[in-house]
This record gives structure tokens, sequence and C-alpha cells, in this order.
């Protein structure tokens, strides 16, 4: 993460909603010397606990409850090359959006892991819609518990989150402008849009 200005992203309430509207991060945690990381779904239980959840057979369940833990959340991306400034001596870079949060991580029991479980599938439905939304009730009478019996939940209290933003802040309107279009031209809409607009 690039902390400083004028990349610190600090509205709270923007982090969390660009959090939740990706919905997917890495967790981090340590155990002693070693740093475990997994890749997973997330998603707010309220305004202060974010929700996931790991398959019991991972090592880095083992070392959760109750410990601190980090989650990074990352948005768009995207290479930039110098000569889309349209100025003199600028150096390669990468712009990007991410979130950390940290927090200490508490085991759900498998009634609120369930309630987890059913917060994010609705949240990813709705996304979805027209289409009819999925639910636990589809599957096969008893199959849900088996499933859910290979499955810790936890809920993290976000006690800090930091956002990063770099979006080539430091540059002239111009300069923002030329890499826009660059990125645009490649595909790159989300952070061509960000560019534009100077935040998330």
């Amino acid at each position: 993460m690039t902390p400083r200005a004028p990349y610190r992203w600090d509205d709270e309430a923007a982090i969390r909603a660009f959090v939740g509207g990706i919905g997917f991060g890495l967790l981090c945690a340590t155990d002693g010397d070693r740093v475990h990381a997994v890749h997973l779904p997330l998603v707010w239980l309220d305004e202060t606990r974010i929700g996931l959840h790991i398959h019991r057979a991972n090592p880095i369940a083992r070392h959760l409850d109750g410990r601190e833990a980090l989650i990074v959340v990352t948005g768009p991306d995207a290479y930039v090359s110098p000569d889309w400034y349209g100025e003199p001596d600028r150096v390669p870079t990468w712009n990007y959006v991410a979130a950390e949060l940290r927090g200490p991580m508490r085991a759900l029991d498998a009634a609120e892991t369930a309630a987890h479980l059913d917060a994010l599938s609705h949240e990813q439905e709705r996304r979805l819609a027209p289409k009819p939304a999925w639910t636990r009730g589809k599957m096969t009478d008893g199959l849900f518990d088996r499933m859910l019996a290979g499955l810790i939940g936890f809920a993290m209290r976000v006690d800090a989150m930091r956002g990063t933003a770099k979006l080539g802040q430091d540059k002239s309107p111009a300069a923002r402008a030329g890499v826009a279009d660059a990125l645009d031209a490649l595909g790159k809409g989300d952070m061509a849009g960000l560019m534009r607009a100077g935040r998330p």
C-alpha cells in the first residue's frame, strides 16, 4: 500500500462500500514466524464486522480464533506507461485501488456460520437479478448441513481500515487524461473511469 498523500484514502463509508462491492479478499494471519494467507469471499455482517468462512482442513483455520488478522481487498489496477503522460521525464508506475482491514477474529458457531453463508449468497445472488435467487432451500435435504460441518465461519471486528487510491492525483489533468485514454483503448475502462474521477 502507498499510504502517503495524495493517495491516502480515508473515507471509511466509501471503503466499506468498496469492500462490500468486491466481496472477495486475501486474509492473512501469523502463527509464530509463519504467515498464513487464503483468498475468500466476504460479506459485511453489520457496520463493524465482516464475515468469512474457511474449510476446516485449511491450516489457517486453527490460527484465527481470538487473534488479530489482516484482510486485503483489491480493486482495479493497471500498468501505466510513461509515454501516455505526454510529458517528459516520467517513469513507469502502477495505479490501483486497495483496502486493508485489521481486527480480531472470532469463530462462529454452526448457526452463525449458516446465517453468514445465507447473507453471503443473498448478497451475491441479488446482483444477478432478474435471475431468481438461489437459496439453500434448493439443496437436497441434509446436504447443506453435511457441507456446513466442513467449514468454520469467522467474524472480524474491524478496528482499523486503510485505503489507497493511486490514480495519478499528483499528475496534471492533461497527463491523467492521456493515461485514461490509453487505458480505455486497452479495455481498462474501470481504471480509466477512476482516474478521470480522481477517486474511487
